[in-house]
């Protein structure tokens, strides 16, 4: 499915090693489509409001054909406010990984397995272990209500009857909750 120019985005945040991301998630249908990941307050940074949860990430392309992405987002006020370039704003280490994650999600493989895909991934370098622990917060949000953990199991009862609800693993025989990455 060729991707639109335009796709409407869920903004989420999180902490990595006590520094501020954030995570845009391009929405095609409804389901995760792509996914873009960097530092919300840094200078070369994102400065985004925190009532900012929504918008549109943009697909544009320059005289040279070179691709470029742009969040778009609308004020209080009503106004639509673009940050040009997401690639440039963010560290290239994680751009990359968010690249490879937004192909396996453009093929709808079922997002708890891109969860566990992103999960098992070895990285050596911290920094990038505590961001994947955020883009796996990120995505268990698109986790419907009801699915099943297959092979989880509770650590208050030790049976294996976790389901997701709201993107956290509720155990159904003892009511247990787990929330984060």
């Amino acid at each position: 499915m060729p991707r639109p120019k335009i796709l409407e985005a869920d903004v989420v945040r999180f902490q990595n090693n006590k520094e501020k991301w954030v995570a845009f998630v391009g929405l095609y249908d409804g389901h995760p489509y792509e996914i873009f990941t960097g530092l919300q307050d840094d200078e070369e940074g994102i400065l985004l409001p925190k009532t900012i949860v929504s918008g549109w990430i943009i697909k544009n392309m320059d005289e040279n054909g070179n691709k470029r992405y742009d969040f778009q987002f609308q004020n209080r006020r009503g106004y639509k406010i673009t940050i040009e370039g997401l690639s440039e704003k963010f560290n290239k280490e994680y751009w990359n990984y968010a690249k490879l994650i937004s192909g396996v999600l453009r093929w709808r493989i079922p997002i708890e397995q891109v969860i566990r895909m992103v999960g098992s991934l070895q990285l050596d370098n911290e920094n990038i272990n505590t961001w994947k622990n955020g883009v796996e917060r990120a995505l268990k949000k698109y986790i419907q209500d009801g699915t099943e953990a297959k092979g989880s199991v509770c650590q208050e009862c030790g049976n294996e009857t976790l389901v997701y609800r709201e993107g956290c693993l509720m155990c159904t025989t003892c009511g247990s909750s787990k929330c984060g990455g």
